[in-house]
């Protein structure tokens, strides 16, 4: 018998950890600044109903509708859609064995915070005591200890809470790690608010510049903010929706799951650049030259920042970094979840042996990006997978179901159980302007890569990341041709 959410408030709060991750904290801020500001929120909002809510609904529809993980649920599309399913659990697959190094650097520095240990050079500090970078992607000179543990703890972490099941392990977890992960979030922002600078700081985030609405280039930053944010074409949200019972708002919950999503965003925007502002107004420089998004915001200015806080820094640096911890924690543990059901209903094998093959291959793919070369394979596999992958996934994805499938169906569904009734407009969202949005997203960054090779890596290691991708298509395939569960 299918495991069942215990609450709704479960399911929701599983939803939104999945969906809230470490983007919300260190892109959704830096986007925004370099989009335009405040009137990025335009283009921003246009792309969470269009695209984003609409895909989201769509994949909880799905996931409700057959009771199912994603590849068995692609299957009920069509038989020649499995293998799509397969594809975007792998790919999940092949995210978590990077993100999980990502949250065991916040783990190290989580560490380091109670004592500011990274000192003044932050930059060196993380890239040569943390990391211990070497100078190559071939240079892989053993491993950054620290970060091996850390990495080992975190796996650890994810293993108990999937091992332990959806109602008594992921919603659980939940429960305790959403409420807590907000109320840091608040800490953060009525700190940052409170110090010499802030305001301008703030100011610089959302100042609207409304001549840029005009530029595509915003608005194709909306809606890939929105499909990355959102935990999408990666299986997770079917497989959560997939353990609601019969009675469930789907129109609702969607809802609910996307604006949060949005909402935390914009709040530890806040925080971000009211201590930008702070430590631009300390230092006498423009908020331009201090202001960073990525891992170079999380793991080099904001420490050098943290250290200029007066009262506490300690505090609010393990504050920062427990929140990270919590965003990336509740996000991987949605990733496990993902593979996990899928090899449940594929294989039917018990959730003891699925959580266990998991964490097997998967604390096996996460070694390299441990090694003294890690953040370069990190940053060329992440790339690849994100912006060709994923996306072309996505596309696979909403293709099968918007046109291969009576899509008018799967909106009667989620009308027969939601409080909110879908109207035409949904249909038209998935079968035109998410089908433009995900092609014109990948082409963009295929032309894009043809024209200057990504990050100046030499050619081979590029070629490593291509070879990434076709080895999940390869997979998905031979997954898919393995006799298994009989969906009929």
């Amino acid at each position: 018998m299918r495991e069942i959410w215990g609450s709704r408030v479960g399911f929701i709060l599983a939803s939104i950890g999945s969906a809230i991750g470490l983007g919300n904290i260190w892109r959704f801020g830096y986007i925004t600044y370099e989009n335009g500001g405040g009137a990025f929120l335009l283009p921003y909002f246009v792309a969470l109903f269009v695209t984003g809510i609409s895909l989201l609904m769509a994949e909880f529809a799905l996931g409700h509708k057959f009771k199912s993980s994603a590849p068995i649920a692609m299957k009920h599309i069509g038989k020649k859609f499995e293998w799509v399913g397969w594809w975007a659990v792998i790919s999940a697959f092949i995210i978590t064995t990077y993100y999980i190094v990502v949250i065991g650097w916040a783990l190290v520095y989580f560490t380091k915070s109670f004592t500011l240990a990274w000192g003044s050079d932050t930059k060196s500090y993380f890239f040569e005591n943390v990391l211990n970078l070497s100078d190559s992607p071939w240079q892989l000179n053993g491993f950054a200890m620290e970060v091996l543990i850390a990495v080992i703890f975190i796996w650890l972490l994810n293993w108990f809470v999937v091992f332990k099941g959806v109602k008594r392990g992921i919603e659980k977890a939940n429960l305790i790690m959403m409420p807590l992960l907000w109320i840091l979030a608040i800490i953060l922002v009525l700190r940052a608010v409170t110090l010499p600078g802030a305001l301008d700081g703030i100011e610089w985030y959302l100042k609207p510049d409304f001549s840029k609405i005009g530029d595509y280039k915003i608005w194709i930053a909306a809606f890939g903010q929105i499909f990355f944010s959102l935990s999408l074409a990666m299986g997770i949200m079917i497989a959560y929706a997939s353990y609601l019972p019969e009675k469930s708002d789907i129109a609702n919950n969607s809802f609910i799951v996307g604006l949060t999503d949005s909402a935390f965003s914009f709040l530890i925007g806040f925080a971000v650049f009211g201590t930008l502002g702070y430590m631009a107004f300390v230092t006498q420089t423009n908020i331009q030259e201090v202001v960073a998004g990525g891992v170079g915001l999380a793991f080099v200015v904001f420490p050098k920042a943290l250290n200029l806080i007066p009262g506490l820094p300690e505090l609010v640096a393990a504050i920062f970094f427990l929140t990270l911890f919590i965003a990336g924690l509740s996000s991987s543990i949605s990733l496990v979840e993902s593979i996990t059901s899928a090899l449940i209903d594929k294989f039917k094998m018990s959730r003891s042996k699925a959580v266990n093959t998991v964490f097997f291959l998967g604390f096996l793919g996460s070694l390299v990006y441990t090694t003294t070369a890690g953040l370069y394979w990190l940053d060329i596999i992440d790339h690849f997978i994100n912006y060709y992958g994923l996306v072309l996934v996505a596309l696979l994805e909403v293709v099968a179901v918007a046109w291969f499938f009576k899509l008018s169906s799967l909106r009667e569904h989620i009308n027969s159980i939601s409080e909110i009734k879908v109207g035409s407009w949904w249909e038209w969202a998935l079968k035109y302007a998410t089908v433009l949005v995900l092609t014109t997203l990948l082409i963009l960054d295929i032309y894009g890569n043809l024209q200057k090779p990504y990050g100046d890596y030499a050619i081979d290691a590029l070629a490593a990341g291509v070879a990434v991708i076709i080895f999940g298509m390869l997979v998905s395939l031979l997954l898919t041709l393995r006799r298994g569960k009989d969906v009929s």
